[in-house]
């Protein structure tokens, strides 16, 4: 029988920011329920510094500013917005976007929708020759999402830099 999730209030984020060094990069929490529809991230920028340009192909994604300020460059840095405590900026699946984090930082909320997990599927017929496919340069050492673009150079999930082919 499976137990039914459990509403309630899953951080104090003005605890997360406050307990993680200043210089410090990537998610300071992640959602992290069982049989969830969502994706739920706080990140964090150390003050001058950015998450080059990517996308999210097949997701919307929601992100709140909670701490910080900087820009949110979107579509290939032809449209800038000032990011402050508060903003909520929608980003439409598809959207090539790039954050850069101010003097103080840049701490944000994304949400987005879950992706369906990985599955173990039956024996595939064996390639005639060559080597499998090393997926490691995908792969998010932070967070460990597998990206879904190979020439990804962020994660899109933590904004973290992937790791070099």
């Amino acid at each position: 029988m499976e137990t039914k999730p459990v509403p309630g209030v899953l951080a104090q984020v003005a605890d997360l920011i406050g307990r993680t060094p200043v210089g410090q990069r990537g998610a300071l929490w992640r959602l992290g329920a069982d049989r969830r529809q969502l994706d739920a991230n706080v990140i964090r920028l150390p003050a001058a510094t950015e998450v080059r340009p990517h996308g999210e192909a097949d997701l919307d994604v929601l992100l709140y500013v909670v701490d910080g300020g900087g820009h949110l460059s979107c579509d290939d840095g032809g449209r800038q917005t000032t990011l402050a405590p508060g903003a909520l900026a929608w980003l439409p699946r598809g959207t090539c976007r790039a954050l850069s984090a101010g003097a103080t930082g840049l701490t944000y909320l994304t949400v987005h929708a879950r992706r369906p997990g990985l599955t173990i599927a039956g024996p595939a017929a064996a390639p005639e020759a060559g080597d499998a496919a090393c997926l490691l340069h995908r792969v998010c050492v932070e967070c460990g999402r597998l990206s879904g673009e190979s020439d990804a150079l962020y994660c899109s999930r933590c904004g973290t830099a992937l790791p070099p082919r």
